[in-house]
């Protein structure tokens, strides 16, 4: 090839060469939404047992992207009374590998949502106004969709990680976290990784404007406890009524609770969290938070916190009724009516002296209590050099420049058991969203679209950063 034929081929590589990059981002983001879509579409909540149909299409994409059947471990359970599936996936390494494994989590199950209910069938994925609706685009079929997605790239990018990936995917993360307990277990035993990837859990804040204000890595999690308060009763005709009444009772216990405010708390984590969330916003709310973080015993402060859905489960412990049940018969006095309580309790506190506590504000010993949820409570996560490294490299990727803040959720994740069994784990999910705007376990959940394509890279440059030999 004479040396101007070669220029010339050269000078038309090159201009191929970012078609053909495009070609490829668009491909694989087609792939992912292709993905979304069909987990989306499995209504894999209680009583469908429907999880090992994730199982089973996620398996086949794994496979077929060159995944082998020996790094892919199914595993069944029984999950209060219903069957269900876990997801073990093993990215391995070349040789001995240096370095410990990373285990990354997400969870396949779902909240039911009922169709009459919502604008749009929840279990269609619908792309309107700039949204993904649907059961679980938010919780958690997005970080199931980025894992799997991430995983099949970097496959067909022949990438060869420093130190096993492990995929770990829950079937029952919304009810008794049976699968959640026993894989934790398993990777404790077996797998003893250097520390746990959360895709359930962190991500960006956006202001109302959409543009990013912080990025929140979950590094706490409050301990998840459920009571029954029972009251019973000889009952009777309802023509005949007595003073007593289970269901006044019951009732009078409720108030109670509603009415009753736990001590305030916090720890350096979430002082931090609310100072640099405060920060992002100059109304009412955000200089409550600021406020409270110079300042813990500020009432002024405490209150708004309170008043806020999005902030009053970082002061401290709250316990809220969310079921109720009673009586037998509309022309009979209830013989017995039970009420669920379920509370979110702040590190350290413990569940014994949160129910001690209900128990002196109910101030009735006919309420019967029990416990009908399995304990695990968690400590404080300290933040990794390397994985804040991955994370601003994944950050800058997108064009984000923001602080990242470590935080504690309110609300519970598979991670709260890996915390427990000693290892650091990290919510930091790709998904960005305003404050209080997907929606997640309520009517009409969403993601941005926007965030859905602009988080796809998330995992795969921090298992790059991770686990990518050095260049």
């Amino acid at each position: 090839m004479n040396f101007r034929l070669s220029l010339i081929v050269s000078a038309a590589m090159l201009a191929a060469a970012p078609q053909a990059i495009a070609q490829d981002r668009t491909a694989f983001e087609q792939q992912a939404r292709e993905i979304y879509r069909n987990v989306v579409e499995i209504r894999s909540a209680r009583g469908h047992e429907k999880v090992p149909e994730v199982v089973d299409y996620i398996v086949g994409e794994l496979k077929a992207a060159g995944f082998a059947g020996e790094d892919i471990q199914i595993t069944d359970y029984d999950a209060t009374g219903e069957a269900t599936q876990g997801l073990i996936v093993w990215y391995r390494a070349e040789g001995e590998p240096s370095e410990a494994p990373i285990v990354l989590l997400a969870h396949m199950d779902v909240v039911d949502a009922l169709a009459e209910d919502w604008v749009r069938d929840p279990y269609k994925l619908t792309e309107e106004e700039g949204y993904f609706f649907g059961r679980g685009t938010a919780d958690n079929k997005y970080g199931v969709t980025s894992l799997v997605a991430t995983f099949i790239r970097l496959k067909e990018e022949g990438f060869v990680p420093t130190r096993d990936l492990v995929m770990v995917l829950s079937g029952d993360e919304e009810t008794g976290m049976v699968s959640t307990r026993a894989q934790a277990n398993y990777v404790h035993e077996t797998i003893k990784p250097a520390f746990i990837l959360n895709a359930d859990a962190g991500g960006l804040s956006l202001g109302p404007d959409g543009e990013p204000l912080i990025y929140g890595v979950q590094g706490a999690e409050k301990t998840y406890a459920t009571f029954e308060l029972t009251v019973t009763n000889p009952g009777g005709h309802s023509s005949a009524p007595r003073k007593d009444n289970a269901i006044y009772e019951l009732a009078d216990a409720l108030k109670n609770i509603q009415a009753y405010k736990f001590p305030v708390r916090s720890s350096e984590l979430t002082r931090a969290s609310l100072e640099a969330g405060g920060r992002q916003r100059l109304d009412k709310l955000g200089n409550a938070m600021r406020a409270f973080a110079a300042d813990p015993t500020d009432e002024n402060a405490i209150e708004i916190l309170r008043d806020d859905p999005s902030t009053v489960g970082t002061i401290g412990t709250t316990c809220i009724a969310t079921m109720l049940r009673g009586g037998h018969a509309e022309n009979a006095l209830p013989q017995s009516a039970t009420a669920t309580v379920n509370c979110r309790i702040f590190p350290g506190v413990g569940i014994e002296a949160t129910e001690q506590t209900l128990k002196d504000v109910v101030a009735n010993e006919d309420v019967k209590f029990k416990l009908i949820s399995d304990l695990v409570e968690s400590p404080e996560s300290g933040l990794r050099e390397d994985v804040l490294g991955a994370l601003n490299a994944a950050l800058e990727e997108r064009g984000v420049d923001v602080p990242v803040v470590p935080h504690m959720s309110s609300g519970g994740t598979d991670g709260m058991h890996y915390r427990n069994l000693g290892y650091d784990t990290y919510g930091v999910g790709g998904s960005a969203a305003k404050s209080n705007d997907t929606y997640a376990h309520g009517l009409n959940e969403r993601l941005p679209v926007d965030s859905f394509y602009d988080g796809l890279d998330h995992f795969h440059v921090m298992l790059k950063e991770l686990a990518g030999p050095d260049e």
